[in-house]
């Protein structure tokens, strides 16, 4: 175990140095492409516009629909078992440049992936809408896993988002360790979720959750019912990017 750990802190110090190298190296450049980026943005106009932005959507539960679905019409899911929070906000979709960039933050810690994603999420949203909230909430790591993982990417997003806008910060606490999310189907995903968060907190009336990557929203909906018996009125999801489904 210990081994393990040693050679886990040796790779992430080793793509810090990479990471950094880069920056230094390359400064201006976009970070798909290595083309000369926009003014003040890590990335170059031509692949801003082809990322795989999240539309159009469910406006309840952000799942990707069909070219040419109407705006705002919420998917069979949203009808027949509707989330608790009211409306989810994720402009990105977990696939091609992003989920490789997703990748490199995730699992290596890489601070200039997890830039460049937040940056990405604040274009893709209006400043009204980055304002909305009086509280964030970061979905939590159970202990566990963040000691294995050596990394929290949703509090590490969340607390720079919160300063950035003068958000109040607040965090969640997992009830126990749930297994792991992968492999079980919808159904699945949501009752292992259940009762697995508390906020040991009075919350605000409004209140955004955030995470990475969005898949089902069974892990956001499970968050949300906390948050409601924590005092919140109305509850968004939020997240950077939405796994097709």
């Amino acid at each position: 175990m210990a081994a393990g750990k040693t050679a886990i802190g040796w790779l992430r110090s080793l793509w810090h140095g990479l990471d950094l190298g880069l920056r230094r190296a390359l400064p201006g450049r976009c970070g798909f492409c290595l083309a000369t980026a926009e003014r003040d943005r890590p990335w170059c106009a031509a692949c801003f516009e082809a990322l795989p932005w999240n539309l159009p959507a469910c406006p309840s539960c952000a799942e990707p629909q069909p070219s040419g679905s109407l705006a705002e019409k919420r998917c069979g899911h949203c009808l027949s078992r509707p989330p608790a929070f009211v409306r989810s906000r994720v402009p990105l979709r977990y696939q091609d440049e992003v989920a490789q960039l997703m990748q490199r933050f995730k699992f290596h810690a890489s601070p200039r992936a997890g830039t460049v994603l937040l940056e990405l999420f604040e274009r893709g949203l209006e400043q009204r809408m980055l304002t909305w909230p009086e509280a964030l909430i970061p979905v939590p790591l159970h202990p566990k896993r963040a000691r294995e993982r050596g990394f929290d990417q949703a509090d590490w997003l969340a607390r720079r988002l919160a300063a950035r806008h003068g958000l109040r910060l607040y965090r969640a606490q997992r009830r126990h360790h749930t297994p792991s999310q992968r492999g079980l189907d919808r159904t699945e995903r949501f009752r292992n979720l259940r009762d697995a968060f508390v906020i040991p907190a009075a919350l605000p009336e409004r209140v955004a959750l955030l995470d990475d990557v969005m898949t089902t929203g069974a892990t956001l909906d499970a968050l949300a019912r906390a948050c409601l018996a924590a005092g919140a009125r109305e509850v968004e999801a939020w997240a950077l990017a939405r796994t097709p489904l």
